[in-house]
C-alpha cells in the first residue's frame, strides 16, 4: 500500500455525489442515508449525525423531486411572476413566502419577463424540482402549461385577475379601468389618453383598457386610436408615451396609466415639457406603490392589495395541498386613492 492510500478521497461536487457515495463513506446502507436525510426518527442520533456530517463533507444535496417521490410529500411551492421590477409583484411574493414558510414550505421563484414561452420553460423547471403547488400571474397562459399542471396534478392559482375557468385570487381589472374613467368623467373630462403595458403579454392591461372603453361607450364616446399607447413596463417608456400623447393636435385632458410606474414616467415628462399637472392635464395610475404618495403632485391611483394577494394565494395552495375544501374564486376589493394629480379640466 502506498503512502497516503488510506486517506479519504477529495470532496466531490454535489452534481457528482450520489446517495451511494454517502452510504459508502458513512459505512451504512443507502436506505439508512435516505431515512436520515428525510428526517426519519427511526435512526439513532449518533448514527444520524455521522451520516449528516458525511453528506456535508461530500457536498451531497438530495434532489428535491426525488425526495418528494420518496416521501410522498413535497415541501416546496413555486411562483412565476412577470418581473421583480414591479413593486407590487415583489410585495405579493414576499407575503406568499411568509405564509408558506410558517406552514413548513420553501418558495421557488422564477420570472417570465412577460414571455409565455419563458413562463412555460420556468414552470417545467419548477415541476421537475417537485413543487407541491404553483402561483401564476394573470389568466392567459400557454395551453401546454395548463396541461402539464393537470397531468402532474399540481394545484395552482392565477393571481392579479379574475378567471371564470381556473382558480384565482385577484380583482376585476375591467372594473378598475371603468372606475378610473368614471372618476375622471365626474370631474368633467371627456378626452382620454391611455398609457398601458402591451396587451399581448398582459391580460390585466387588456381588461383595464376594456373598462375604460365601456365607460366611454356608456356616454356615447370612443377612445381615439392615437390616444392609446402600449409600451414596455418602465418609467422611461411612460415618459416617451406621454410625450407622444401631448404632441398631437388634439391632446387628451386626462391620461390613465396602466401602472404607477408608467404614471410616474408621464409625470416626469409633463414637468419637463412645462405641462402643469393637474391644471393642464390629469394623470392617474394603478397599484399605489410606495413612491406614489411622494411624487409632485402626489399621484391619484387605484390601490391594489398586493400583500393580500400573496397571503390568500398561499392559503389557497396550502388548503389544496392538504386536501381541504376551498373556494376557487377569490375576488379582492380595490380602493381609489385620490391625491393631487387629477382635477377638473381647464375648460370645465
Amino acid at each position: 500500500m502506498t503512502a497516503g492510500s488510506n486517506k479519504r478521497a477529495p470532496r466531490r461536487t454535489s452534481q457528482a455525489v450520489s446517495v451511494l457515495d454517502v452510504a459508502r463513506e458513512a459505512r451504512v446502507s443507502t436506505a439508512t442515508v435516505s431515512r436520515v436525510l428525510n428526517g426519519s426518527a427511526n435512526v439513532g442520533e449518533p448514527l444520524a449525525s455521522r451520516v449528516r456530517a458525511v453528506a456535508v463533507e461530500l457536498g451531497y444535496t438530495p434532489h428535491a423531486a426525488a425526495r418528494a417521490l420518496a416521501t410522498q410529500r413535497s415541501t416546496t411551492i413555486g411562483a412565476v411572476i412577470p418581473s421583480l421590477e414591479n413593486q407590487n409583484f415583489a410585495r405579493g411574493v414576499f407575503a406568499l413566502q411568509k405564509r408558506i414558510v410558517d406552514a413548513g414550505y420553501t418558495l421557488l421563484l422564477a420570472c417570465s419577463y412577460y414571455d409565455p414561452e419563458e413562463e412555460l420553460k420556468q414552470v417545467h423547471a419548477l415541476v421537475a424540482d417537485g413543487i407541491a403547488g404553483l402561483m401564476l400571474v394573470g389568466r392567459t397562459h400557454a395551453p401546454a402549461l395548463y396541461q402539464l399542471l393537470a397531468k402532474k396534478n399540481i394545484p395552482f392559482v392565477n393571481c392579479w385577475t379574475v378567471d371564470s375557468q381556473h382558480p384565482y385570487v385577484g380583482f376585476d381589472n375591467v372594473e378598475i379601468g371603468r372606475r378610473l374613467a368614471d372618476y375622471l368623467f365626474d370631474l368633467g373630462h371627456r378626452n382620454f389618453g391611455i398609457i398601458v403595458q402591451r396587451v399581448q403579454s398582459s391580460d390585466r392591461a387588456a381588461d383595464r383598457i376594456s373598462g375604460v372603453r365601456e365607460a366611454l361607450a356608456a356616454r356615447g364616446l370612443e377612445l381615439k386610436r392615437e390616444h392609446l399607447i402600449e409600451t414596455p413596463h418602465r418609467s422611461i417608456e411612460g415618459q416617451n408615451a406621454m410625450k407622444s400623447l401631448m404632441q398631437g393636435p388634439n391632446r387628451p385632458s386626462a391620461v390613465i396609466c396602466g401602472t404607477d410606474v408608467l404614471a410616474i414616467g408621464a409625470l416626469v415628462q409633463a414637468r419637463q415639457s412645462g405641462i402643469e399637472v393637474p391644471r393642464d392635464v390629469s394623470i392617474v395610475g394603478i397599484d399605489d406603490i410606495e413612491f406614489a404618495s411622494f411624487t409632485t403632485p402626489p399621484l391619484t391611483t387605484m390601490r391594489l392589495p398586493a400583500e393580500e394577494v400573496g397571503t390568500r394565494s398561499a392559503e389557497y395552495l396550502l388548503d389544496r395541498i392538504a386536501g381541504r375544501s376551498v373556494s376557487a374564486a377569490n375576488t379582492l376589493s380595490v380602493d381609489l386613492i385620490v391625491r393631487g394629480t387629477a382635477a377638473a379640466p381647464r375648460e370645465h
